[in-house]
């Protein structure tokens, strides 16, 4: 469902400037995360010697208000960056996972072609072997076993070609259980991080309170 999802025309002619927008939206991200950084250790200072001095209500006031202004910046760009990011790595985690699915789905399909292959070979090598037990002729006798042995040939090719596909089939199977065990750990830490957003919103609201006080 995503991959018909992201096949749509429109996905596909943004696919193109993805990667630019994604490292400038990162960048502009970093930028005021730090711009924030920087806020909040100068007007933590700043809040500490006001504090220290015992200056009149209203300038300790104003430097409080931007104290928790600077505060929220830094939350609000810090989680950004970071779910700009999961973001990013859920939507590789799903092309991935569809791409597997796909392959997963054509090595059936050649597995069970090349199954019924070698069924229809080994059926015509006994009905040859039936034939060739009732004639006596030695000649036709040396060419049966040609054939035979032919036949036998193919069939071990076949044999092959199927061992071979086998494989691939498990390594496929292989490669979408550990993506779908990544997307599961992607999600826990989403979960995670989340309930940590919650509780620092919990934390500035009590800080807000504080302040009106």
């Amino acid at each position: 469902r995503w991959q018909k999802i992201f096949m749509i025309p429109l996905w596909s002619k943004m696919a193109v400037f993805w990667n630019k927008m994604f490292l400038t939206i990162i960048v502009l991200l970093i930028v005021l995360f730090l711009d924030a950084v920087r806020e909040v250790r100068k007007y933590s200072s700043v809040h500490v010697n006001e504090k220290a001095a015992n200056v009149n209500t209203n300038a300790f006031d104003h430097i409080q208000m931007k104290l928790f202004r600077s505060q929220r910046n830094l939350y609000l760009s810090g989680f950004s960056l970071f779910l700009w990011l999961v973001l990013r790595r859920t939507v590789t985690l799903l092309t991935q996972l569809a791409k597997g699915m796909t392959s997963h789905a054509c090595l059936e399909t050649q597995v069970n072609d090349a199954t019924e292959a070698a069924r229809k070979y080994m059926a015509e090598n006994e009905r040859l072997q039936e034939a060739l037990s009732g004639k006596e002729s030695s000649k036709k006798k040396e060419s049966a076993e040609a054939t035979d042995e032919k036949l036998k040939k193919e069939v071990e090719h076949l044999k092959a070609e199927l061992q071979k596909t086998s494989d691939a089939l498990n390594k496929a199977n292989n490669e979408v259980t550990a993506v779908k065990k990544q997307s599961e750990g992607l999600k826990r830490e989403y979960d995670h991080l989340m309930k940590e957003y919650e509780w620092l919103q919990v934390g500035g609201s009590g800080l807000l309170y504080e302040h009106d006080v």
